[in-house]
């Protein structure tokens, strides 16, 4: 192969290689995040300096379904309790800026606790009055 071949072939490459590369980075926040469903009881989400975006929550006792979305760039979980006691079998995780999930539970009138219960996230809670 002469040398003005081999330039042409490895220039070609090059840029090919180039461009594939620069649309793998894309551009940080651009995507769009995870969407909730219309018509959740409430939905929670956490903001930046570890905290939800509300003190207070309400919802109706029975079947509720909680949304849970992340605008922070830390994981965070949501967690319900009542009287220090955690309710069991009910958590929803967000793992990074952008995530939203939803989940239900059942819970009878009464007020409980919102809290995030990944290490060091202790002053993330919030109250959720159900009626």
């Amino acid at each position: 192969m002469d040398p003005k071949s081999f330039f042409r072939r490895s220039s070609v490459l090059f840029l090919l290689g180039s461009g594939l590369a620069m649309a793998a980075c894309g551009g940080g926040d651009s995507a769009p995040a995870d969407t909730l469903p219309a018509g959740l009881d409430f939905t929670v989400t956490n903001v930046p300096s570890l905290r939800f975006d509300a003190a207070d929550y309400t919802a109706p006792a029975g079947e509720i379904s909680v949304g849970f979305a992340n605008e922070d760039s830390v994981r965070h979980s949501l967690i319900i309790a009542q009287d220090g006691t955690k309710i069991p079998n009910f958590k929803l995780v967000t793992g990074k800026k952008g995530d939203a999930v939803v989940g239900t539970i059942k819970l009878d009138a009464g007020v409980y606790q919102l809290l995030c219960d990944v290490p060091g996230h202790q002053n993330m809670k919030a109250t959720l009055t159900v009626s």
